[in-house]
């Protein structure tokens, strides 16, 4: 009776696999927030960040490339499903059409994307998730990937004050109904520090982005590791 239990318990397993195999996922953005977060420096910070997103040196176009070729090289294959060829998104004449909507003190300049895609956010309204659900209605869901990145204080205080960036990934997942699967948040810190002035942070882009692009490193490494445990944990059902 044991043997047969078990056996049973592999035919199900093998029974269930392709089923898993073929759900298919529309990844609908892949974009970068350019506005860093200085809540943890103690600032408010609007000018600030909004000067450094309209800095045409502040570019976080070949970082978020790297992390999209490790996303779809690497990672895609953790998921129990199959994510659809990215041009199946971009090429689509209604995702073409789509306008995002954004959050208050947001535009389309507040983000960097990969080519092709909207920098459509999950978390403001309903409607960006309820449009794109509809624009790819025979996928099995759609996927939102993105990054942002937080200023956070280092060691030291006063004119001695370490500053390091924190990136942030959001892989968030809706099924074909509009009810949220999943969301992976995971960060990492930068190896590189900045310096705080006076009690405030030295927000030049030339000390800015590579802070930013050694905290995505750091994060990639990261989940490298981690991502299929928390793949596995996240749920799997669409």
């Amino acid at each position: 009776m044991k043997k047969m239990k078990m056996f049973c318990a592999a035919a199900l397993l093998v029974l269930i696999a392709p089923v898993f195999a073929q759900k298919k996922v529309a990844v609908v953005t892949f974009y970068a927030d350019k506005q860093v977060d200085l809540k943890d420096v103690g600032l408010g910070g609007a000018t600030i960040i909004t000067d450094l997103a309209n800095d045409p040196t502040f570019n976080l176009q070949p970082i978020l490339q790297q992390y999209h070729d490790k996303f779809f090289k690497d990672f895609a294959s953790k998921f129990p499903f199959e994510l659809l060829p990215e041009t199946t998104v971009t090429e689509n004449a209604a995702y073409q059409a789509f306008t995002p909507e954004f959050q208050p003190g947001y535009a389309a300049n507040s983000f960097t994307t990969i080519a092709g895609y909207k920098p459509a956010t999950p978390n403001y309204g309903k409607d960006n998730v309820k449009n794109l659900v509809s624009t790819f209605s025979d996928a099995d869901g759609i996927m939102f990937v993105y990054v942002t990145f937080a200023l956070n204080k280092g060691f030291g205080v006063g004119g001695t004050a370490t500053t390091k960036m924190q990136a942030y990934t959001n892989i968030v997942l809706y099924n074909k109904k509009g009810e949220k699967v999943f969301t992976i948040n995971e960060h990492a810190n930068s190896s590189k520090t900045g310096m705080m002035v006076g009690g405030v942070p030295v927000m030049k882009s030339d000390k800015i982005l590579p802070m930013c692009e050694s905290a995505l490193t750091e994060l990639m490494k990261d989940l490298d590791k981690r991502l299929q445990k928390i793949v596995d944990k996240s749920g799997k059902k669409l």
